[in-house]
């Protein structure tokens, strides 16, 4: 349940981004108005200065106010669009508030510790007869080895015993697979857990607790 302090920081919120919609779409019709007026004045003072003796024809007149009225189009389509896209981010956030305590998957070999216990994943391209992901302090030290055995094409989670860890810093790890000596090309991916939603030049990202905001593009699992 939402408390009375959240949702009035959601209705400030919702507020302000109303208002600045509100502004970007009064600039947006202020700028055209002044587009529209610029061409009268300009086709005004071109039939003002025309030669007599060689008036321009309706059809270039008709092509210049069709002209003006297409680019004036055009503005007001890119800003409702963009209105769109904002109203968009808006509910995607909103949306996204309910992936807030839930674990994901995000492509990263670093680790986030939590209860003693450190999780990560990796994605084959290919079956590998055998997999190793080796467990590496912050200056590169191995720390210690998981040996996974054979391992089909496709997502595996692994688990480290991280309760001895005395290190400062998170640890990250490495994955070496291979099928016939050959290796087996691999993505690194890290365990975390939503703390927060929010967005970032029109785009949602995604707080973690163990690192740096992501966006939400870059979530590849929820758990």
């Amino acid at each position: 349940m939402l408390s009375a302090t959240s949702s009035a920081t959601t209705a400030t919120n919702t507020t302000s981004s109303t208002s600045t919609t509100s502004s970007t779409s009064t600039t947006a019709a202020s700028d055209a108005n002044a587009s529209q007026d610029r061409f009268l004045k300009l086709l005004v003072a071109q039939l003002n200065n025309q030669d007599p003796m060689n008036p321009m024809d309706n059809a270039q007149m008709t092509s210049q106010m069709a002209q003006i009225n297409t680019v004036t189009g055009i503005q007001q389509v890119n800003e409702t669009l963009k209105s769109m896209a904002a109203q968009f981010t808006s509910l995607q956030v909103l949306q996204g508030a309910s992936m807030v305590g839930h674990n994901v998957l995000v492509e990263s070999n670093t680790l986030t510790r939590s209860a003693g216990v450190a999780s990560g994943a990796l994605d084959l391209d290919g079956k590998a007869d055998a997999v190793k992901v080796e467990i590496l302090s912050p200056g590169g030290q191995v720390l210690d080895t998981l040996n996974l055995g054979a391992l089909g094409a496709g997502r595996h989670s692994f688990d480290w015993d991280a309760s001895g860890y005395q290190g400062t810093g998170e640890p990250s790890f490495k994955v070496t697979a291979t099928l016939g000596g050959q290796a087996v090309t691999n993505t690194a991916l890290a365990r975390d857990t939503v703390t927060s939603v929010g967005s970032d030049n029109g785009a949602m990202t995604v707080q973690l607790q163990g690192r740096a905001a992501v966006a939400y593009s870059s979530v590849k699992a929820i758990l």
